[in-house]
């Protein structure tokens, strides 16, 4: 048994995917008895020249859509494909161990980040940045040849189940998984995901509740001690993965996995039902998505709209970047499926984890604390300019909103009002239609922006509070990390506090304000938020319809109670046990679906 972070509630039961984090399978793959390695080099070397090609397009690309001195990061890339010692070294594995390109290549990189490793030098660690992207380009090619894929690794060598005599699903194993990797999953037929890092609000964390799948996270050692084909139990609600478990065990399990469906099947009738309290007060249960699936999905649950369109993962799944003609139509689309037409585009939000090679490799010792989100737009306004331009020309197709991440102080603020307005006027003059009535928003999520947000209401027309970031920004920890991760609890009386600190700004000055971070998915945080005054919540399309049954059996006083109540506690631990409560007086159901 291992006890890790409950991240996306459930129960999964199924066999082990266990995949390495940085590149393809966690286990060498050999050719096949008899196969030619010559074969198998000349794929790679084909491979290597399509790459070649790509990175030359790309890098005449970039320089037209970023700018000259990004171009020159491809071009480094170029010096790895031509590093004859590199593709020696893969050439000789595949000939003398008779390994697949892919694997060949994954042990030398291995090789090359173990020796870099002992090199205390940020030289070495961007050099290891450009030798893994070219990498992970090669193989890119070699899994499918006749087109790009992101510069980003995917996470490869699907398992088949029914290769090891059973049809069980998967429950894909890793040590982490990367913001481009998490976009490549939706191919898979997964049942839970199981990582040894990160916490609630990782991206492993984002992916499992967007899909509905059980996750636990923080598993430490799990990669190691498992074996593909093993079968696995994965208890999303109490963060618990069982291994190899006995008859008794699977049965238990599978009673409380029936019983988990069951509840969500119920719930799901509510989609075409009005979203709003047991007293009539009409809340919006709206989306966060990453995708044009999502934006699919969040129709299929009832949503209202889209909360929270992050596009940074548009921009990371790409081969180069997406010029402005691209993304108009990637945000368009978008706009034309999600609910009632209605969407909140957010800007780039790069940097810390989620990172692109034409921006470079920086080592920063404190990286979500760093050069990140719309700090990048002094250094790369074109980047800024195009993207706004696309979302404007997108607003002419719907309701959008343009909504600006990571701000932190006012003078933050008026820059970015000014690019907006100074795109709509190059619009205006260039006869380009676009949304004149783009709404401008900006997400709190800085502790210094909470704190002055008197100050901030007066330049925006909505708001979105981004509780992931804000929450390890109060409490100054990594929410990533498993051996801090357990402060970032939303449930903590210095994060409701500041919450109702900000709801009560907005409500003085009648400005629309969204919780936009994992709290709005959640029924214990639900309950206080809405007691709290709030009526627009964003969250992963699976859990609009819980959410929706929750309010529709509460009353606005009642909620109001709730609030009053856990703000004048001390713990977060005392908090949590009186909602709780409150949850199994409205239904047991809800207690149910809930984190443990």
């Amino acid at each position: 048994m291992f006890k890790g972070v409950a991240v996306s509630p459930g129960v999964a039961i199924g066999v082990v995917h266990r995949v390495e984090s940085v590149f393809g399978p966690a286990e060498p793959e050999y050719l096949a008895a008899g196969a030619d390695p010559g074969a198998e080099i000349s794929r790679f070397e084909q491979a290597v020249q399509r790459s070649a090609e790509e990175l030359d397009k790309t890098i005449e690309k970039v320089a037209t859509e970023v700018g000259a001195a990004e171009a020159e990061i491809f071009r480094s890339h170029l010096t790895v494909l031509q590093d004859a010692t590199l593709l020696q070294q893969v050439k000789q594995k595949i000939r003398d161990e008779r390994l697949t390109a892919t694997s060949a290549l994954h042990e030398v990189v291995q090789a090359y980040a173990a020796a870099f490793a002992r090199l205390e030098h940020d030289h070495f660690r961007e050099r290891l940045a450009d030798i893994r992207d070219v990498i992970a380009r090669i193989i890119g090619h070699l899994q499918e040849p006749d087109r790009s894929l992101p510069t980003e690794p995917t996470l490869s060598g699907e398992y088949d189940p029914s290769a090891n005599g059973t049809t069980e699903p998967v429950v894909l194993v890793a040590n982490e998984i990367l913001p481009s990797q998490a976009m490549s999953l939706g191919h898979l037929p997964l049942a839970g995901i199981v990582t040894e890092t990160g916490g609630s609000t990782s991206h492993a964390a984002i992916l499992s509740r967007s899909r509905g799948i059980p996750a636990v996270s923080g598993c430490v050692g799990v990669t190691s001690a498992l074996r593909n084909g093993e079968v696995i139990i994965v208890d999303g609600r109490e963060g618990v993965v069982l291994v190899r478990p006995d008859a008794e065990t699977l049965a238990a399990y599978r009673k409380i996995q029936r019983e988990f469906v069951h509840i969500k099947d119920r719930l799901i009738r509510n989609r075409d039902e009005p979203a709003a309290s047991r007293d009539g007060v009409r809340v919006e249960l709206l989306a966060n998505i990453n995708t044009l699936s999502d934006a699919k999905a969040a129709v299929q649950v009832g949503a209202t709209g889209v909360g929270l369109y992050r596009t940074e993962y548009l921009f990371i799944t790409h081969p180069d970047v997406p010029n402005e003609e691209e993304q108009y139509q990637a945000y368009k689309a978008v706009v034309e499926t999600a609910p009632n037409r209605s969407v909140t585009i957010r800007t780039l939000d790069l940097g810390g984890d989620k990172t692109v090679p034409y921006l470079g490799h920086r080592h920063e010792p404190n990286p979500f604390m760093g050069w990140r989100s719309i700090r990048l737009i002094s250094e790369h306004p074109r980047l800024f300019e195009t993207q706004v331009r696309a979302i404007l020309r997108a607003g002419a197709h719907g309701k959008v909103s343009i909504l600006f991440p990571m701000i932190t102080t006012v003078d933050e603020l008026k820059r970015v009002r000014q690019m907006v307005d100074g795109m709509k006027a190059e619009l205006a003059a260039a006869r380009v239609p676009f949304g004149r009535d783009v709404q401008f928003g900006v997400m709190i999520e800085v502790p210094a922006a909470a704190v002055c947000i008197d100050s901030i209401l007066r330049d925006v027309d909505f708001i979105s509070i981004g509780s992931n970031d804000l929450i390890q920004y109060l409490v100054a920890a990594d929410r990533d990390n498993p051996k801090v991760a357990h402060l970032c609890d939303p449930l903590g009386p210095a994060i409701l506090r500041v919450l109702k600190m900000i709801l009560d700004a907005c409500s003085k000055t009648g400005t629309p304000v969204t919780v936009c971070g994992e709290m709005a998915g959640q029924p214990r945080c639900v309950l206080v938020l809405f007691g709290m005054g709030l009526t627009r919540f964003s969250m992963s399309p699976a859990f609009v319809p819980t959410i929706k049954a929750l309010l529709a059996r509460v009353s606005t006083a009642e909620a109001e109670r709730y609030a009053h109540h856990v703000l004048q506690a001390k713990t977060a631990d005392e908090i949590r046990q009186y909602l709780n409560e409150r949850l199994r007086d409205v239904s047991r159901d809800f207690e149910f679906l809930e984190i443990h």
